[in-house]
């Protein structure tokens, strides 16, 4: 059972854009915040964006400014624009609620799609 979809992402240079979408069953959608996680290569999972759902919304530091996240709410679908992309950027990108949707002891994620940002 896919909890959450992801789709977007792909090749970009440095200083352009890319956005991100997350379709999530209503069960998570409705009650959860909702996050946008990143994984580079050899570095832990990040959070780097969040959205309650009210629609408040949290930012790592290394992305305040450049990325945005909204969500749709009668679709259960959330966004990540992400603009002035940086080759630091570069990295699987995750979604899911915060804290993580965990069942059983397991967490579950969206199938993550690669970001690279080329110099």
């Amino acid at each position: 059972q896919e909890h959450m979809v992801e789709s977007g992402g792909g090749l970009v240079q440095a200083g352009g854009s890319l956005r991100l979408s997350c379709a999530a069953s209503e069960s998570i959608f409705r009650t959860n915040a909702m996050g946008w996680y990143r994984q580079a290569p050899g570095k832990q999972r990040e959070l780097v964006a969040r959205i309650t759902s009210s629609g408040s919304t949290n930012y790592a530091d290394s992305v305040k400014g450049r990325f945005t996240i909204s969500r749709d709410n009668p679709k259960n679908t959330m966004y990540l624009q992400m603009n002035s992309l940086k080759p630091e950027d570069t990295a699987v990108y995750y979604c899911s609620s915060d804290p993580p949707l965990t069942i059983n002891g397991r967490q579950y994620w969206s199938q993550g799609t690669q970001v690279t940002v080329s110099s």
